[in-house]
């Protein structure tokens, strides 16, 4: 497997950004606006260093399996704090699962951030994806409070956070 750069536009990025839509639409079906996918806005410019990151694992035949990007946050109306680095679109295909990927990527995106001067990771999962919150607290995230992020009045939405 290889993990490098792309831009949060390219195709093979825009190819894994719809499949974990599918698969939050499916996971969160039975609520109301959250059932259409992942609602909160990016855009490719959010991903660029020093500012942020994206990053997507090939495998051997250069397909693309996984993907992740940390963008800046700072304190603003959605509850982040000034020196915050937001995860977004941690997501690995189902076939590729169990390989450690959303591990290496996760360690990749922190270590970035740390280096842009950003001194906190933070996210937003939510109470239909347990196998994230297990990746994120065995990693060190601890739960936030207050909450932030698009859906942090959605009582399904969790967050967690990290000191880098």
């Amino acid at each position: 497997m290889q993990i490098r750069p792309t831009p949060f536009d390219h195709p093979d990025a825009i190819k894994l950004n719809d499949a974990v839509q599918l698969e939050y639409a499916e996971r969160y079906a039975d609520e109301d606006e959250v059932g259409e996918g992942d609602l909160t806005p990016l855009d490719a410019t959010m991903f660029v260093p020093p500012r942020g990151l994206y990053l997507l694992a090939y495998d051997t035949s250069d397909s693309p399996v996984a993907s992740g990007g940390w963008r800046t946050q700072d304190a603003n109306p959605e509850g982040y704090s000034d020196g915050d680095a937001e995860l977004k679109r941690m997501y690995v295909t189902p076939d590729a699962r169990g390989l450690g990927l959303a591990r290496r990527i996760l360690a990749l995106l922190e270590a970035d951030a740390r280096a842009a001067g950003r001194t906190r990771m933070v996210l937003e999962t939510g109470t239909a994806q347990p196998e994230a919150v297990a990746l994120y607290t065995s990693s060190g995230y601890a739960p936030s409070r207050p909450k932030f992020g698009y859906y942090r009045a959605y009582e399904s939405s969790l967050c967690f956070a990290k000191q880098l």
